[in-house]
């Protein structure tokens, strides 16, 4: 039984578009300030643009990484809102209905401080932020540029 592939997904094209279009605005801007004040708006720009649901989440789960890491800068990282430190990705949202999942997604990449034995969560499920999931989200983002 042999499949064949299929290639990237509509969602997962679009998305690739976005990061690419991110990377030239992002080398076009001027000095570090114009850089760091464009990428906040930019990211603000595309929570408004979420549905409800997922723009209620991505503002609280942007509020609450921007109050408990303020070193971590925000940017766009293929179309959804991330955070950054000198330069490299620690975390992201992903909303749901980007890749049309049932959850939006709260992500950590290599660069962060999460390490907890031989194996942790790099990835958490966000189906709404409550006052505990911000907690978690808090300590979450304390740890990872700890």
């Amino acid at each position: 039984m042999s499949t064949t592939y299929q290639g990237f997904t509509a969602e997962e094209r679009a998305a690739m578009k976005e990061h690419a279009a991110d990377q030239k605005k992002a080398a076009r801007r001027a000095s570090r300030a114009d850089k760091a004040a464009e990428a906040m708006r930019d990211v603000l720009a595309k929570i408004a643009e979420m549905k409800d649901s997922d723009r209620i989440m991505a503002e609280r789960v942007h509020a609450v990484i921007m109050a408990s890491a303020p070193v971590l800068e925000p940017k766009l990282w293929y179309g959804m809102p991330a955070y950054a430190l000198d330069g490299k990705i620690v975390c992201h949202f992903q909303s749901a209905e980007k890749f049309k999942s049932r959850y939006a997604t709260l992500g950590f990449s290599d660069q962060a401080q999460l390490d907890n034995g031989t194996m942790w969560p790099a990835a958490f499920a966000l189906t709404e932020v409550t006052p505990e999931v911000e907690a978690q989200i808090s300590a979450l983002a304390k740890q990872a540029v700890s």
